[in-house]
């Protein structure tokens, strides 16, 4: 299993930890399965009334997909196989609310779980960036869940600098991304904390404020994402060269703003 799942029946929340720490994080097929069934499983499950989403270890909440993953696409410019875009728990219909607690690197398909939270609780060693341009490929799905809830030009500052540049847990604060930060190391016992209080309240009254909060931006949302299969597919260079640039980065080489 590359997914730790604990569970506080008293207190009604769930932490729901990417246990891959070796790789940063990221997310292989494997491990964008059982985040599907997981958010799946606890619609049904009533004991859990809050959830809280984090990464092992210190240097990574979650770097996006597993570099190593491979991923057969089909042959249409019409469609694309993206195993991460049902790793989120809106993605699976889950409506109970979300918490995402940051420590590290947050990059690239981390966003997808990210956009997918409710809010995001981050410690102060924590950093946020979007390296896909870099790597010639288009940043869609992510960009598009970040602007949900991040000034466009924040968004587009972000992507377009790709891995140059990296948001500081300060200026994710500054700019909403972010709602609390912490000490270092302090992020998933603020984020549980918040759940607990949340958890601890009537149900139906708490799902029904989240689902209220997506309702108002969901068309966009949903109008935006559609859109992303086609512009990943036309704008992606060649896997290959992908990885000609993947291999030949340089380390550091970036700041943080």
């Amino acid at each position: 299993m590359t997914l730790r799942v604990e569970t506080d029946k008293q207190s009604g929340v769930a932490v729901v930890t990417l246990d891959r720490p070796d790789r940063h994080n990221a997310i292989d097929l494997a491990t964008a399965g059982e985040l599907a069934d997981v958010w799946r499983e606890f619609r049904f499950d009533d004991s859990v009334r809050a959830v809280v989403v984090t990464g092992a270890g210190e240097r990574a909440f979650c770097t996006g997909i597993d570099r190593d993953a491979e991923v057969p696409q089909p042959h249409s410019p019409y469609s694309i196989d993206d195993p991460l875009v049902a790793i989120g728990p809106r993605s699976n219909d889950l409506w109970k609310p979300v918490i995402a607690a940051v420590n590290g690197m947050a990059c690239g398909g981390a966003f997808y779980l990210i956009g997918e939270s409710d809010f995001v609780v981050a410690d102060e060693t924590a950093t946020f960036f979007d390296p896909h341009t870099t790597y010639g490929m288009v940043s869609a799905y992510e960009t598009m869940l970040l602007a949900q809830r991040v000034p466009v030009g924040e968004v587009a500052r972000m992507a377009l600098m790709g891995s140059a540049e990296r948001i500081s847990a300060r200026r994710a604060y500054e700019t909403g991304l972010v709602s609390e930060v912490t000490g270092p190391g302090g992020a998933r016992a603020a984020a549980v904390g918040c759940a607990e209080t949340i958890a601890s309240y009537p149900t139906e009254a708490v799902q029904g404020t989240v689902r209220a909060v997506w309702a108002a931006k969901e068309a966009t949302r949903t109008q935006a994402l559609a859109h992303a299969p086609h512009l990943i597919t036309l704008g992606n260079l060649p896997p290959e060269r992908q990885a000609e640039l993947f291999t030949g980065r340089r380390p550091g080489g970036f700041r943080v703003r």
